[in-house]
């Protein structure tokens, strides 16, 4: 079936639903069975206004649905595919600009997070593609980052957007990915030249592991909306996230400022475990969980809307892609 891009008068009306949780929602764009081509740029309008007011809509029900297709919808929105650099997760590419969404280990939640809150560079808009619907579990669930924003105590809210956050990789060692993985090379002048380009501090340690060191937002505010969000990665970083017996297994192998992941305040000091414990609170209270669908496209913002990964077991695949490259 071709995948030309068709275009459209006027704007296309969809049945809508809603997901809701908390202060997060979630509209549900049913497919109308007369209009099912999601290549239609007849749905745009619709979906901007969701993207604005929401910070995400989940498109279900239309026909003929495929990695190809999910592809040609993403890049309809007229921005390059971004590839995946400097990542915290492991993912291969699927096809060209499409990864696999992550491939962490199933029994494990992935917390609530934006899209590379823990650097200065990330992509603005994200999609979800559900290409194998999960057999037990296994959602993507959603939290609003302005929501999560009023909800943080705002006395750290405070401390956190005026100290921000140095956040501090060591890669390999068997603990972690590699660099060669992360910055997607072999050649330590190419990894150089990209920490560089976006201030981040690097040094090869003696065993020829590379140790970052970048200094980053911890709040920031949407170029669009002009609204404020909470912004970081702080409470997946932080040796908190880790499970006690774990972190303390971590720790009788390697001194703290060698383990593989951690964040401190941007002068370097210590962030409270208690601190990041009344962060991830919040994300609780209104991440909202919903059950993929094969086929199913979830469209985000990513400065408004948070993902993560809820365990499984059985068969599951969500694909993702992203645009819109947007600097601190």
């Amino acid at each position: 079936m071709s995948t030309d891009i068709r275009e459209a008068a006027a704007e296309i009306q969809l049945a809508e639903t809603v997901f809701q949780k908390g202060g997060t929602r979630l509209p549900v764009m049913h497919a109308p069975a007369d209009a099912s081509d999601i290549l239609d740029r007849g749905w745009h309008a619709t979906i901007a206004k969701h993207l604005a007011r929401d910070g995400g809509v989940l498109l279900r029900g239309f026909a003929d649905m495929s990695i190809d297709r999910f592809h040609e919808f993403a890049k309809s929105f007229g921005s390059p595919l971004l590839s995946y650099e400097f990542g915290s997760t492991p993912r291969s590419e699927v096809h060209k600009g499409v990864y696999s969404s992550t491939e962490y280990p199933a029994h494990q939640w992935i917390p609530q997070h934006n899209e590379q809150a823990y650097t200065t560079n990330w992509p603005m808009m994200i999609w979800f593609y559900c290409d194998v619907q999960p057999g037990d579990r296994g959602e993507t669930p959603v939290a609003d980052s302005r929501v999560v924003y009023r909800g943080i105590d705002p006395a750290l809210r405070e401390r956190f957007a005026s100290r921000k956050l140095m956040y501090v990789r060591n890669y390999g060692g068997g603990l972690d990915l590699t660099w060669q993985k992360v910055f997607n090379t072999e050649d330590t002048a190419v990894a150089e030249a990209y920490c560089r380009k976006h201030q981040i501090e690097w040094e090869w340690k003696e065993d020829g592991n590379l140790r970052t060191r970048q200094i980053c937002q911890a709040v920031a505010r949407h170029p669009r909306t002009g609204e404020d969000v909470w912004f970081n990665q702080a409470h997946l970083f932080h040796v908190s996230a880790l499970e006690e017996t774990t972190r303390e297994a971590l720790l009788d192998i390697v001194d703290e400022e060698d383990l593989p992941r951690n964040v401190y305040y941007g002068d370097g000091s210590p962030i409270a475990d208690e601190e990041l414990d009344s962060v991830r609170a919040v994300y609780d209270a209104h991440r909202l969980d919903f059950a993929w669908q094969r086929g199913d496209v979830m469209m985000l913002d990513n400065m408004l809307m948070t993902h993560g990964r809820a365990p499984f077991s059985g068969p599951r695949r969500i694909v993702v892609a992203m645009a819109q490259a947007h600097g601190a």
